[in-house]
């Protein structure tokens, strides 16, 4: 079979590219399209140094850094593609590649990370991130989110089978697109990340610094603390953190992936305060023997096993606890309630945990899926 690979951009190496990483290595001959790719030539492994077929997109001005500026543009940019020489088509999702064009001949399944955050559940943050939320302008923008949320509903009939990265994704694919969706937890490198026997006072937070991660809420919460947190990675909201910054906090910017590890591995905890489609970064640091703290809806409540406050023994070792507000003052009381029972947590009972998702695991799995799918559809 012709294969085609589709993403919506290449720009960083976070959660969907990892998925991207292994669809790419179970099909090495496929092609790739994206609506724009900027990756260093020496950071290109994880797309096997394949090239990419890009759009339009690529060339508008300020393109590799302010692309979410050309959302009105993606839909068309990604139906221009021409697909029509492929027997398959896998698309990775969280905005349009969903969208692309095929023919009846055609099979396409859509790894969905999440239906368009921008235009469904989480619309208001963004626009109150860009500035957008005057009356006014609100007006101006509300005809365009409405119509975009049309095309991605429209768009949605022409994806043969959808895969997603959990049931809290399943349950959004279910309510925005009335669809089913197969879940198939992404992968996480758990070889790479190990228990270390040393442990420094201060907690962690890892996280790209977009409105959704709600960074700021973990930051408000260590400054009121007054407890050591240490802060990783980069984003449009990286000048609004800086500001709420203390003493306390550390803001460390982008690691590589081996300083980033011991970083983690030597924290006395995990914060999360996103409400995330799955969330790798807390598998990650499960991988580390590392307990978490986070909030208490979307993915991570897949992914984490909370201690048991009604007092009743744990059916499973607990490997971490979840705060229910997304608030500083919620966050706050989880936090305290962490340092009373602090060595409750068994770092290696955490770690099992964690090899639930792994790279293996998540590699049979999508091939069978594809598989069988690919045998029903060209055989019937």
């Amino acid at each position: 079979m012709k294969i085609a690979i589709v993403h919506e951009w290449f720009v960083s190496y976070a959660g969907s590219e990892k998925v991207v990483e292994q669809i790419i290595r179970l099909y090495p001959e496929a092609d790739l399209y994206s609506l724009i790719d900027f990756t260093p030539e020496d950071k290109r492994g994880f797309l096997l140094n394949k090239n990419v077929k890009t759009s339009l997109i690529q060339h508008l001005p300020m393109a590799r850094t302010e692309y979410r500026a050309y959302l009105a543009l993606m839909p068309f940019a990604i139906r221009r593609f021409d697909l029509s020489g492929y027997d398959l088509i896998i698309s990775s999702s969280h905005a349009t590649a969903k969208g692309i064009r095929k023919i009846p001949q055609q099979l396409h399944i859509c790894y969905c990370h999440t239906p368009m955050r921008y235009i469904w559940d989480l619309q208001h943050l963004y626009i109150q991130a860009k500035g957008l939320d005057r009356a006014v302008v609100a007006s101006i923008t509300a005809p365009f989110f409405k119509a975009l949320r049309r095309w991605d509903v429209a768009t949605s009939r022409g994806v043969d089978h959808f895969v997603c990265n959990s049931h809290y994704i399943r349950d959004r694919i279910k309510r925005a697109y009335g669809r089913d969706a197969e879940v198939i937890y992404p992968p996480v490198d758990i070889k790479n990340f190990t228990i270390s026997d040393k442990r420094e006072d201060y907690f962690i937070t890892v996280s790209r610094m977009v409105p959704y991660k709600r960074v700021d809420i973990v930051v408000e919460a260590f400054v009121r603390l007054g407890l050591p947190l240490i802060v990783i990675g980069e984003g449009p909201e990286l000048k609004k953190i800086k500001g709420l910054a203390r003493r306390n906090i550390e803001l460390m910017g982008y690691l590589s992936d081996d300083v980033l590890r011991l970083y983690i591995q030597r924290a006395r905890a995990f914060v999360y305060a996103a409400e995330e489609d799955f969330g790798i970064a807390p598998v990650e640091a499960q991988a580390c023997g590392v307990p978490v703290i986070a909030y208490g809806r979307g993915g991570v409540t897949e992914t984490v096993i909370p201690f048991q406050e009604d007092g009743h023994s744990e059916i499973k070792p607990p490997t971490g606890l979840f705060f229910h507000k997304q608030t500083p003052e919620a966050l706050i009381g989880a936090v305290k309630r962490f340092e009373s029972m602090e060595e409750r947590f068994n770092p290696y009972e955490i770690r099992k945990n964690a090899e639930r998702f792994s790279v293996e695991r998540f590699r049979e799995e999508f091939k069978r899926f594809v598989e069988e799918k690919t045998r029903e559809f060209f055989n019937s």
